[in-house]
């Protein structure tokens, strides 16, 4: 069965992990920062060594965000973000071909380890199944 984990985060995430504080987020130091990075490699290479790992990344801060939509006219509309300091919104993810829900689940619990400074907000860690085509999962 294919999964996509998912983790969270807000612009001010991004911010203090470029050494910016904002309210309520500490500011990350250069040492927090590749304290993740090595966290996460080694979840990488765990999953690629047993197959698991099908595809995943960080993505860019929200504020790089683009939505493109449908007007009322029937034109496409296109809003670059602005999006709140507090807005959560997917951070990265995750493509996993995992043998079950509860070993995926265990993938997740570990993301949800990731050292982090002290005070900064802890945000969930998202698994959803991948449809076929069929659309069945």
């Amino acid at each position: 069965m294919k999964y996509l984990v998912t983790v969270r985060g807000t612009q001010a995430d991004y911010e203090a992990q470029s050494g910016r504080a904002i309210e309520g987020v500490p500011a990350w130091t250069e040492d927090d920062v590749q304290a993740m990075y090595t966290y996460m490699g080694a979840i990488n290479a765990d999953l690629a060594e047993t197959g698991e790992f099908l595809d995943g990344n960080g993505l860019a801060e929200p504020v790089r965000i683009r939505h493109v939509t449908v007007g009322e006219d029937g034109g496409t509309v296109i809003t670059d973000a602005p999006y709140s300091d507090t807005e959560e919104l997917t951070a990265g993810y995750w493509l996993l071909e995992c043998e079950s829900l509860e070993r995926v689940t265990e993938i997740a619990a570990r993301v949800t380890r990731c050292p982090v400074p002290e005070g900064a907000p802890a945000h969930p860690v998202e698994i959803r199944p991948v449809m076929d085509g069929a659309g069945d999962v």
